[in-house]
């Protein structure tokens, strides 16, 4: 059986780093003491230092905008016509800095699939017939849009990667996870709603997985959805962008979901057999929970929390920036496991392993 290898992987943020601002923004906006008290402690733990937006921060975030074109304003916060304005302008020249990094022109002949991952913005005609008129690529091409899906996308992105590379071993695909989390802000004196403000960012990842034997080896993948956890993690579009739930009993779930599933997980293998972790940073607890359910060492997730620290969460495009920093790595003959959790509350999994 043919085996597909994520043999390049590229990655690319906004100019602006917007942590400190949006932080500062974000409180202005409880207006109870003791809501603010707890935010502050929730900031002081998130062990995020840098996001990156393509928004710009206001220099006084006490001021009516948290930016200097206004696209956040108190009592005016854009509609989601005007959101996708933004992500229409913003999301291509992002993905084509992230595919330049690839060197796709020298390869404009091999690519034979485009798929495209993001929840956080949608047009027609859209990023995949952009990026293959600006790069030359085969108009014929063929092309596949992993809509809405969450922070998991790129997981499922990369196993539809796999099934078109099994099936067509002279297949060369694109993967392509952009996603621009800033647009999609509420404007509340909700805690939880207010806390995005502390850990999504924006972001871009591509892939390029074929039959080449070198990179990263996938080998296997799994998905389980929790019972009962469909109202904890939600995404819906509304009048003024589109409205987060992420509740606060996510990461006690992912755990208890861990440990009940973690022999179909690693597919029979003990986390001691497992050198590579590249694990979904969606928030420290996230992390937390993942490391306490696996029983892993304190350093098994280092590059989760490195990514985590350096550019927040980038939802889909996330998880490629860990497995980035393993591929750069190239270890020999070590195995691997990725994971991505969103809405559901879904688990999706990859085992993979470096090439020979």
């Amino acid at each position: 059986m043919t085996v597909a290898y994520i043999n390049q992987i590229a990655t690319s943020v906004p100019a602006n780093d917007v942590h400190k601002g949006f932080a500062h923004y974000a409180r202005s906006l409880l207006l109870d003491s003791r809501k603010k008290l707890i935010f502050d402690k929730m900031l002081e733990k998130s062990q995020i230092d840098h996001r990156w937006s393509c928004q710009t921060v206001a220099a006084d975030c006490e001021s009516s905008s948290v930016n200097g074109n206004a696209f956040y304003r108190r009592g005016e916060f854009p509609s989601t016509a005007e959101r996708m304005r933004v992500y229409e302008t913003e999301a291509f020249p992002l993905a084509v800095e992230t595919l330049e990094k690839l060197e796709l022109r020298t390869q404009v002949s091999d690519v034979s699939h485009i798929v495209i991952a993001s929840c956080t913005g949608f047009s027609a005609p859209g990023l995949d017939l952009q990026l293959i008129q600006h790069f030359g690529l085969n108009p014929s091409i063929e092309r596949t849009i992993v809509g809405f899906m969450g922070c998991y996308a790129a997981i499922n992105a990369l196993k539809l990667a796999r099934h078109i590379v099994r099936s067509d071993p002279k297949a060369k695909v694109l993967v392509v996870c952009i996603e621009l989390c800033t647009l999609h802000f509420q404007e509340t004196d909700e805690l939880d709603q207010i806390l995005m403000f502390l850990l999504f960012a924006d972001g871009c990842a591509a892939a390029l997985v074929s039959a080449e034997p070198a990179g990263l080896a996938l080998d296997s993948f799994y998905s389980t959805v929790i019972p009962g956890t469909a109202d904890l993690m939600s995404w819906h579009i509304r009048d003024l962008g589109f409205d987060m739930v992420l509740s606060g009993d996510v990461p006690r779930n992912i755990y208890r979901a861990l440990r009940a599933d973690q022999e179909r997980v690693l597919d029979g293998a003990s986390p001691d057999e497992i050198g590579m972790w590249a694990v979904h940073p969606g928030g420290r607890t996230v992390l937390d929970a993942a490391e306490a359910a696996l029983v892993l060492g304190p350093d098994a997730l280092g590059h989760s929390r490195g990514v985590l620290r350096q550019f927040g969460n980038m939802s889909s495009a996330t998880v490629l920036f860990v497995l980035k920093l393993f591929l750069e790595e190239r270890r020999t003959k070590e195995r691997g496991c990725a994971m991505s959790f969103g809405p559901g509350l879904t688990a999706e999994t990859l085992l993979f392993r470096t090439a020979e």
